[in-house]
């Protein structure tokens, strides 16, 4: 299926409107210059409707979009815990982990870790993330995009690839996380937009002319093994989402990491206005959290009566496309691109963040100027987007559930940098070398339990896997560190003067969205 004439200018007229916005708001006045800070963390200066519009398109791509539909498809609505949970961490963000980052004028992840431990720490973790954004995360957000791409509009897949890296990167490539970050609340809500109308036309279709609600019955009723929030262990994907795990195990160590600890997700907060600002950007975006399931895994669910038979699960949210009259498909197709060029260009900015602040400006050239770092970002900028481009298809091109697949292998590194982050942050023995011994025995432990061939082992859902080797991970860095103390590297010193307290209104928003959570796993428990 292509689009029409109608649905292609509709996604032209995006495309053109959301690449002059972003050079708009990326302009200057006569003789200004650019410098590192307006470039990387836009001059400290996000409002909260920017950093929590920004936090959920950076979040929401392709991975999300084409891979959770496709795992609502094969799975059900258990899969909607990678968000739901994902509202809950960001409160905790918001509420621990923000006040000290901010108080510090933490511009990298990595520079927090020379700040608590010391350089060599910063240097290895540096490395390993730009391997992770560009090997891992950059190639499957253009993958799953062109895979998106090709099946709605048939457009080759390895043209859209080039063609959804190449815009992405010009898109951004002026004003750095400025540009991405002012942009987001467009392309947030016309995802947000486009995600209801699928929903919706969906349902529609299921309820056979009797609406929405009656469609929604309908689909409960056909297929009510996929209304479950907690798997059986009898459940063919228990695998994948094992019970009680999602609430009160691994998934909260994933989340943490994810949320909490990542460069690519926290560099919007970081350039706040303020802790006031960044916190109500936090629960912005967590309240757009809880409502992500209903635009990204429903049409999942619904594809298994209205599109059966489909030959991988992450064809299905492209065959609900394929259920929209002309017009609206050209908005919902342009609300797609929207979430895959956004969440490309906020991990394109990251990355050249960490090249240039953590690699370049501390190991290659220590005396270089504002513009040259400005400069070597745009050049790190390009050389990620061609390499994500190349990569793409010989890392991801042969999966069936590309967003399990993601999930597992982050699996091998999370449990370590969360151990580092959270006993850095609120362990005043933890050590560098104990850091270090943490993370390094994530990985290793990690690849053990999963191609060691032991049945015993590799038959641990991953994210059970991912709790034991975080305390297995946590124990080794305690005894490291209580073995060999560095006091002159404590946490009292990033923690001093932090206020953990919070506005009223931060508080009630928290209260309500728990009780949102708590509301939704009891329905559907």
């Amino acid at each position: 299926m292509s689009l029409s004439l109608l649905d292609t200018a509709m996604v032209a007229g995006y495309a053109i409107f959301i690449f002059a916005l972003a050079q708009w708001v990326s302009r200057r006045k006569a003789g200004d210059t650019q410098d590192s800070a307006d470039y990387f963390l836009a001059s400290r200066s996000l409002p909260w409707w920017a950093i929590g519009a920004s936090l959920i398109a950076a979040n929401i791509s392709a991975e999300q979009i084409v891979g959770m539909a496709g795992s609502g498809y094969a799975i059900g609505l258990a899969i909607s815990s990678y968000e739901w949970m994902a509202a809950a961490t960001l409160l905790i963000v918001g509420k621990f982990f923000l006040p000290v980052f901010l108080k510090n004028n933490i511009t990298t992840m990595p520079e927090f870790l020379e700040t608590r431990f010391g350089p060599t720490i910063r240097t290895v973790m540096a490395v390993f993330w730009l391997v992770l954004y560009v090997f891992v995360n950059l190639t499957s957000i253009l993958w799953l995009g062109s895979v998106a791409v090709h099946q709605v509009a048939g457009v080759n897949q390895d043209l859209a690839l080039a063609g959804l890296g190449v815009f992405a990167l010009l898109y951004q490539i002026r004003g750095g996380l400025k540009a991405v970050a002012l942009t987001d609340i467009v392309q947030v809500a016309l995802l947000v937009m486009g995600g209801l109308v699928v929903s919706t036309i969906a349902l529609g279709q299921l309820g056979q002319g009797a609406g929405v609600v009656a469609g929604f019955t309908r689909l409960v009723q056909a297929v009510p093994d996929h209304f479950h929030m907690i798997l059986s262990p009898d459940s063919p994907h228990y695998k994948e989402l094992p019970g009680l795990a999602v609430l009160i195990g691994g998934l909260w160590i994933a989340n943490l990491s994810y949320w909490g600890f990542n460069q690519y997700i926290i560099q919007r907060t970081l350039a706040a206005k303020s802790l006031a600002e960044a916190q109500k950007g936090i629960v912005f975006a967590a309240f757009l959290k809880l409502l992500m399931p209903v635009i990204i895994v429903l049409p999942g669910i619904a594809a298994v009566l209205l599109a059966p038979g489909l030959g991988k699960p992450d064809q299905a949210y492209p065959a609900m496309l394929h259920l929209l009259p002309s017009g609206l498909l050209g908005l919902v197709f342009a609300a797609l691109t929207a979430a895959i060029i956004a969440s490309t260009a906020s991990k394109i900015n990251s990355i050249a963040t960490i090249f240039t602040l953590d690699i370049y400006a501390r190991k290659i050239d220590t005396t270089a100027s504002e513009a040259q770092l400005v400069r070597v970002g745009r050049f790190t900028a390009i050389a990620a987007t061609v390499i994500g481009i190349v990569a793409a298809r010989p890392l991801l091109g042969g999966l069936d559930q590309a967003f399990q697949y993601i999930q597992e292998f982050s699996g091998f590194v999370t449990p370590g940098i969360t151990v580092i982050f959270l006993t850095g942050l609120f362990w005043r023995g933890t050590t560098e070398t104990g850091a270090l011994a943490g993370a390094l025995a994530s990985v290793v432990l990690s690849a053990f339990f999963r191609f060691a061939g032991i049945a015993a082992l590799t038959d641990i859902p991953f994210m059970n896997r991912m709790g034991i080797i975080f305390f297995a991970s946590l124990a080794l860095t305690v005894v490291i560190s209580l073995a060999r103390p560095s006091p002159e590297r404590a946490a009292g010193g990033i923690l001093e003067g932090v206020d953990f307290g919070t506005t009223r209104s931060f508080t009630a928003a928290s209260v309500l969205i728990v009780a949102i959570l708590v509301a939704l796993y009891a329905v559907w428990w």
